[in-house]
């Protein structure tokens, strides 16, 4: 049995486009039952991860970043609020403004949150060998990297599941 890979597919009968639609349904649809104990699943995990991750200065730059509806921030704002995983805090530069920011709380849904996207996104990759896996995922962040005018990388996922 001969383990050399197979030819790629080329021109009208590439399964590129296919793969890739294929993979982000299901990372999505795995995403959404990880993310199943905050508001809004997926887009409230990619929400979670600007806040403690992205370093914006305010509730209207979190919203552009996710591109959100500024509205509609506040309203998902609130839940997060409610659930205590973030809190609104005045911003010392600038009075008028308030930050988002992580609650002790929040930051240990999201460590949990991580533990279980990552175990997901290895269950969607075990028909490959560990190496293969991170291979594919270094490669593809290299392949995605300068795509488009915005790499911000919550903010993509928001846009290609559909989710903003």
């Amino acid at each position: 049995m001969s383990t050399a890979p197979a030819a790629p597919r080329t021109g009208q009968h590439s399964l590129f486009g296919w793969s890739l639609a294929a993979l982000l349904r299901e990372w999505s649809a795995r995403v959404d039952a990880a993310a199943d104990d905050v508001p809004q699943g997926t887009r409230g995990y990619q929400l979670l991860t600007a806040v403690v991750h992205g370093n914006l200065p305010s509730q209207a730059a979190l919203a552009s970043t996710l591109g959100i509806d500024r509205t509609v921030m506040t309203y998902l704002l609130d839940a997060f609020e409610e659930c205590g995983l973030v809190a609104r805090q005045q911003d010392p530069a600038d009075r008028r403004a308030r930050r988002i920011v992580a609650t002790d709380r929040g930051l240990d849904v999201l460590a949990a949150m991580d533990a279980r996207v990552a175990a997901a996104e290895e269950e969607l990759l075990a028909s490959l060998e560990p190496g293969q896996r991170a291979l594919l995922r270094e490669l593809l962040e290299r392949a995605a990297t300068g795509t488009g005018p915005d790499e911000d990388p919550c903010r993509t996922v928001v846009e290609a599941t559909g989710r903003g």
